[in-house]
């Protein structure tokens, strides 16, 4: 058997793309959606937190709700890749769920904060892609955070308040989406994981392949 006949398969390793943004920029959405898209390759990364749930969540989908003292708990122990408190909440990613879809060959969504990205990014540098998405106005992100009707206007002037805190962090990403349209953005998304996949860095057997390939073509002369 030659070797043209019996290629070398080339594998790629996982990547961890981040999602972060003020709230109500759209980053939920945006994710969503990707997900609808990469159903078969990208799998939701469903964080721990201490808030109470809303309208229409479910647990162990849209997060795993938990105790002050059981998050203490994972945190403690090691169990949580990364956390951060947020208006009093705290939010956390558990390892164990992210380690278990790297190894099944797929690619992690994440959808939190700066904090948490920094610290995701500390441990997993070569596999982390952040992507951070602003509002086209400080107008447009009142009136999508009004528009949610999930929150009284007292948490929505503190939403406002904390996002121009929030957005400073924007030069800590390696993207940047102007969120004027969703479907416009969408397809940025798109593009920029694609391109992520296909970094030299992260495919799997590829020198084998061209070593492969040049001995084949050696073999032609």
């Amino acid at each position: 058997m030659t070797s043209q006949e019996a290629p070398v398969n080339i594998g790629r390793r996982g990547l961890l793309l981040v999602l972060s943004s003020p709230s109500g920029a759209g980053k939920t959405t945006l994710a969503r959606r990707l997900l609808d898209l990469e159903e078969h390759r990208l799998k939701m990364s469903v964080s721990v937190t201490t808030r109470a749930p809303r309208p229409g969540e479910v647990d162990g989908q849209d997060y795993w709700f938990v105790s002050q003292e059981k998050f203490h708990e994972l945190r403690e122990g090691g169990r949580l890749l990364e956390w951060a408190q947020v208006f009093g909440n705290y939010y956390g990613t558990p390892r164990e769920g992210v380690e278990a879809i790297l190894k099944n060959g797929d690619d992690v969504l994440f959808d939190i904060d700066w904090q948490g990205a920094r610290q995701l990014a500390e441990k997993a540098a070569g596999d982390v892609v952040r992507v951070f998405v602003l509002p086209p106005t400080a107008t447009a992100l009142a009136e999508r955070l009004k528009r949610r009707n999930q929150d009284s206007d007292e948490v929505v002037a503190r939403r406002m308040a904390q996002a121009a805190g929030e957005i400073s962090h924007w030069d800590e990403y390696d993207y940047v989406i102007v969120n004027h349209d969703i479907d416009h953005s969408l397809s940025e998304l798109r593009s920029i994981l694609v391109g992520e996949r296909a970094r030299r860095g992260r495919l799997l057997g590829l020198a084998e392949f061209v070593a492969q390939l040049k001995r084949d073509l050696d073999g032609k002369h």
